[in-house]
């Protein structure tokens, strides 16, 4: 096998014009193999080395030769890592000082510190995941969304949830920093303080609900930490915080605690992010009127965020 087939074979197909003239070919050694057709052009300078439709690997590979140097970044960094689906925009990012124009496809970031957070020997090179991950998630389209980003990095296990905080220190300016790392500690520790924070600053302070108390210890049948209690109102609240509390054993011991306090004539209402983060203002005035149901005599308030769409 020749050098230029070990080279197509480590890059999927592709090969660019600088590589070639480094393997000794001369121009018009390119100019023959286009006209075979053993090459085709990809984008200005990179070739590939069938006719047919590129592959989503072969397109990565292609913005990462069009732009050398440079490294997969963003989504496609999480995609090639297996963490994420694939989309068709290639994100690719570069050292800060450059300023190319990519070929079309092809998103470009301009990264501080760009040799230290690539993983060069990545096929093809790609943004570490934690730094990538970050990156979406700070871009994320809202706040549910960039919590989601997080929670897939950890369910993937690509990456966990203190080498995501230790990128995030690293960084002196990223959005929703307090955002972030308030949902990377609550992963790490296996807290819901997050959601709970938000829970009371979107949803029961600013529509007048009553006060509950917070994690409430119980111990009739073990030890029991409540998030959220009502209780002249027999009612809690459980923030369903921890980002893949998904298993079979825990549902089961969600359900129990459940059937347990049904037992004893008390209600329990189950939140997650979507309730708390992206529907504070429909989540509040559903809970007071379960907590009125129950005896409160009080009235669910508008915030300024809530939509006119007449009283409650």
């Amino acid at each position: 096998m020749s050098t230029l087939d070990h080279l197509l074979l480590r890059q999927s197909g592709l090969v660019s014009r600088r590589q070639l003239t480094r393997l000794g070919l001369e121009p018009h050694d390119v100019r023959r193999l286009l006209r075979r057709r053993e090459l085709v052009p990809l984008h200005p300078g990179i070739y590939l080395s069938h006719t047919g439709e590129p592959t989503w690997l072969q397109r990565a590979w292609g913005a990462v030769l069009a732009l050398s140097p440079a490294a997969l970044s963003h989504q496609s960094a999480l995609e090639a890592a297996g963490v994420s689906a694939r989309t068709d925009l290639i994100h690719v990012a570069i050292d800060r000082d450059r300023s190319p124009a990519p070929p079309s496809g092809i998103k470009v970031h301009r990264l501080a510190g760009f040799m230290d957070k690539v993983l060069w020997n990545a096929s093809p090179p790609r943004v570490r995941v934690e730094e990538a991950v970050l990156d979406v998630a700070a871009g994320a389209r809202d706040e549910l969304a960039a919590i989601a980003t997080l929670a897939d990095a950890v369910r993937s296990r690509c990456t966990c949830a203190s080498r995501m905080r230790e990128a995030l220190e690293g960084r002196s300016r990223v959005a929703r920093r307090s955002l972030l790392h308030g949902v990377l500690a609550d992963v790490q520790a296996g807290t819901c303080s997050v959601l709970e924070h938000w829970y009371l600053t979107r949803v029961e302070r600013p529509h007048g609900l009553p006060t509950a108390s917070r994690q409430l210890c119980e111990s009739p049948r073990g030890t029991v930490y409540r998030d959220l209690v009502y209780l002249e109102f027999k009612t809690y609240v459980e923030l369903d915080g921890r980002l893949f509390h998904e298993s079979t054993l825990d549902r089961d011991r969600d359900l129990e605690r459940d059937l347990d306090l049904a037992v004893d004539g008390r209600l329990s209402v189950r939140l997650g992010w979507g309730q708390v983060f992206r529907r504070p203002c429909s989540t509040a005035p559903k809970v007071g009127l379960v907590l009125r149901a129950r005896g409160w005599q009080g009235h669910v308030r508008r915030c300024p965020s809530c939509a006119d769409d007449g009283p409650r």
